[in-house]
């Protein structure tokens, strides 16, 4: 059985645009069913540890039949093959890839919590989630992406990017 996934994508070191495409098309070469991806978006980075360039963010709606466990793996190795080195929290990277939501599976592990902890706090997230389904329902405030995007920037200082 085929479950929708939604995850979001990021990139602030090399060719962000290049990185992000070979990323999509490493998902769908894994197996996974991209069925829409949103534009990319230019933001500044958030809670970064020390000054780094701007992302290019974006999100994708897939369907994959298998587990999120899985899907979290295909997405880890993608990460390195680009190669992502994990030094320290919110650094700069060649690729980031987030599993936001895996159908409606709910998950505190450690290494796969579901749904994203931080997604309804980032307009880098919600901004391109928006764009392909803003009627989806966030499980965590039962909002529609919508609705939560617009009370987000309001409630943001300008150029705040969070």
């Amino acid at each position: 059985m085929r479950t929708t996934a939604y995850i979001a994508l990021g990139s602030n070191l090399g060719d962000r645009r290049a990185t992000l495409e070979r990323a999509v098309s490493g998902l769908r070469e894994s197996g996974v069913v991209v069925e829409a991806v949103s534009d990319w978006i230019e933001t500044e980075p958030v809670d970064a540890p020390r000054p780094q360039g701007p992302y290019l963010n974006g999100a994708l709606r897939a369907s994959f039949d298998g587990s999120a466990r899985e899907l979290l793996g295909i997405l880890q190795a993608l990460e390195a093959e680009a190669g992502r080195v994990r030094v320290e929290p919110n650094g700069a990277r060649t690729l980031d890839l987030d599993l936001l939501l895996f159908g409606a599976e709910r998950s505190d592990a450690a290494d796969c919590t579901l749904p994203h902890p931080r997604m309804e706090e980032r307009t880098f997230v919600l901004e391109p989630l928006c764009e392909l389904d803003p009627d989806l329902v966030l499980p965590a405030s039962g909002r529609r992406v919508r609705d939560r995007l617009r009370d987000l920037t309001r409630e943001l200082p300008a150029g705040s990017g969070a």
